[in-house]
């Protein structure tokens, strides 16, 4: 595997991890691919919930959980660490701020456009701007955007595709249609960064469904400088949810993976269970809305409130909760290490280029 930069970052190896919220990948599972080389993320959703125990309201307890998660992994790694922040929280830019004034070494940014990104950057900052996008067209406008508003453009971005995990920048009707596929994406995105060449190397990141080497072998011959992967890391030891959400993946089936309309007004991918169930029985309506986490969410309108959701789900507790997954999520079979997973990825790269020569 080759290593490629962002900017003047050498990424040892092309691996992202994507990240996962509720407390899915925080500064355990972040610190433990940054030791292997590759790109370790915090999820910023629902820090304010995982640290409800300080001092302040939801928004104060996000900031302080940001602070907290970044200091853990500089303590346990030496190696480069991102966030990720969704474009549709509340406190997105809150989140960016304190980013930057952390001296974080990639945002990453997506579930909306951050058109506005470049604008937080500060005097001497050398935190990478990184977007992720479900189109060509979507990475066209922000690269003009930035460009013209801000003289920048992205240090990478990640294109996701249609079988990723979680929220899903597709409709439904373009979730299984081959036009909208990341074989097609990847290509239509490095034809766009392709424009900027004189004046910046954008890399291309694929993201979506990608879970192994052979995956990954295909992506960057085409192109792509690395790949985001996430629903992989989950059945890690060092993944920072409990067992219990981690057996999930282990015990589900092909047929358990579905697509839900989740409350932020986006399609997802998740796996089935008893609480999925009691959504579409409609008998999960939320009866208040604690911390308006998301911006597009209308909590009398909505079937539930994902942050509880999600955090529940975190925590082992399924029957109020469900867990976001790649289309892949059935293939884990046990929990292993990071460095195991990496290893494996490495071993079935190996074959494919083997394979291909």
């Amino acid at each position: 595997m080759k290593s490629f930069y962002l900017g003047n970052i050498e990424i040892k190896l092309p691996v992202i991890q994507g990240g996962m919220g509720v407390g899915v990948s925080l500064s355990g599972l972040a610190s433990a691919v940054a030791n292997e080389g590759g790109i370790g993320v915090i999820s910023c959703a629902g820090l304010g919930l995982i640290y409800h125990k300080s001092q302040g309201n939801y928004l104060e307890n996000c900031i302080w959980g940001l602070k907290e998660e970044l200091r853990k992994a500089r303590e346990k790694s030496n190696g480069i660490i991102g966030v990720n922040i969704m474009v549709a929280l509340t406190n997105y830019v809150d989140m960016v701020k304190t980013s930057i004034a952390e001296g974080v070494d990639v945002i990453f940014a997506g579930a909306g456009l951050p058109f506005d990104l470049p604008s937080y950057q500060t005097p001497g900052s050398k935190t990478k701007l990184v977007p992720i996008v479900s189109s060509s067209r979507a990475a066209k406008i922000l690269c003009d955007k930035w460009k013209n508003n801000f003289n920048y453009l992205p240090d990478a971005i990640v294109v996701e595709g249609p079988k990723a995990g979680g929220h899903l920048g597709f409709k439904l009707e373009q979730i299984d249609d081959e036009k909208f596929s990341l074989e097609q994406l990847v290509p239509e995105v490095l034809e766009v960064v392709a424009q900027y060449k004189d004046e910046k190397v954008i890399p291309v990141i694929a993201a979506g469904g990608i879970s192994s080497g052979y995956d990954m072998y295909r992506f960057i011959e085409m192109g792509a400088a690395g790949v985001q992967m996430g629903t992989i890391f989950v059945t890690t030891e060092e993944c920072d949810a409990v067992t219990e959400f981690k057996k999930i993946f282990i015990d589900a089936e092909q047929g358990d993976l579905q697509i839900i309309q989740s409350p932020v007004g986006m399609p997802g991918r998740a796996i089935t269970g008893d609480f999925i169930k009691s959504v579409e029985k409609g008998l999960e309506v939320p009866k208040s809305c604690p911390f308006h986490c998301i911006k597009t969410c209308d909590y009398s309108k909505s079937p539930y409130c994902i942050i509880q959701v999600l955090y529940q789900a975190a925590r082992g507790n399924m029957k109020k909760g469900y867990a976001f997954a790649g289309i892949n999520a059935h293939l884990a079979k046990k929990i292993i290490s990071v460095k195991e997973t990496i290893a494996t990825l490495q071993a079935e790269f190996s074959l494919a280029k083997q394979g291909a020569l």
